[in-house]
């Protein structure tokens, strides 16, 4: 039963329209973001706003990639279905695995990204808890 229907790249289908539209919430999110930095900058040009912007550089990049190899993971599942539909099962065998290769590699970046921006929110947050202490020392 080694076999490869239509039906299973489709299966694929919600799954990566789902996962498109969380790397554009997620895009969509850091560039608001970066253009609320880059005001505040603009304004006091201020070190600590300017490494925060660089952090979200890379997460910019890191989601555009994610974004590109899950669109062309999608392409390969609809290039793997019409080579099904034309009876070309071991082109398309091929074809879906390069997909399901693409659709790894987007989520490992994905996990990069969610990395990064956790890092980020903890050195925050450490920046916030050691103003407190010294406003708690005075």
């Amino acid at each position: 039963m080694n076999e490869l229907t239509l039906t299973t790249p489709a299966l694929l289908f919600p799954a990566i329209s789902l996962l498109l539209l969380a790397y554009t919430n997620r895009f969509l999110a850091i560039a608001a973001l970066i253009r609320q930095l880059h005001s505040q900058y603009s304004e006091n040009h201020d070190g600590r706003v300017r490494g925060q912007i660089e952090n979200l550089r890379k997460r910019v990049i890191l989601t555009r990639n994610m974004q590109s190899l899950g669109i062309m993971s999608l392409f390969l599942c609809v290039l793997c279905m019409f080579l099904l539909f034309a009876e070309e099962y071991e082109i398309g065998k091929w074809v879906f695995g390069i997909s399901l290769l693409l659709l790894l590699a987007s989520l490992g970046l994905s996990v990069r990204e969610i990395q990064i921006s956790t890092n980020a929110l903890g050195l925050q947050l450490s920046d916030m808890e050691s103003n407190e202490q010294l406003i708690g020392d005075n």
